[in-house]
């Protein structure tokens, strides 16, 4: 995947999308509120899928596109959008200054 042509990161970019409007509109999980926060796990979410298929293996050769497997890559997405939303409220409760 390192060498990817326009149409696998297009493909990557719309599961990036997908998993970011569940985490944050549909699931309602969030770090941060406004715009910025959909974006960042847009960001964490094309990261994810760009490893889905190098890290979770090559599923469904019928559900593959531009040689991205759309399975893994969606998982991918998914994980990463939850994952960055869940070390963010981590640190933001590790570090809070509240009295206990």
């Amino acid at each position: 995947m390192i060498g990817m042509d326009f149409r696998a990161l297009l493909i990557l970019f719309v599961a990036a999308l997908i998993a970011a409007g569940v985490v944050h509109y549909v699931i309602r999980y969030r770090f941060l509120d406004g715009f910025d926060g959909f974006v960042g796990k847009c960001v964490a979410g094309w990261v994810g899928a760009w490893l889905g298929s190098p890290v979770l293996g090559h599923w469904f050769e019928r559900a593959k596109l531009a040689n991205v497997y759309l399975i893994p890559a969606l998982l991918g997405a998914f994980v990463g959008a939850f994952v960055v939303t869940a070390t963010g409220k981590a640190l933001a409760k590790a570090f809070s200054t509240k009295p206990s």
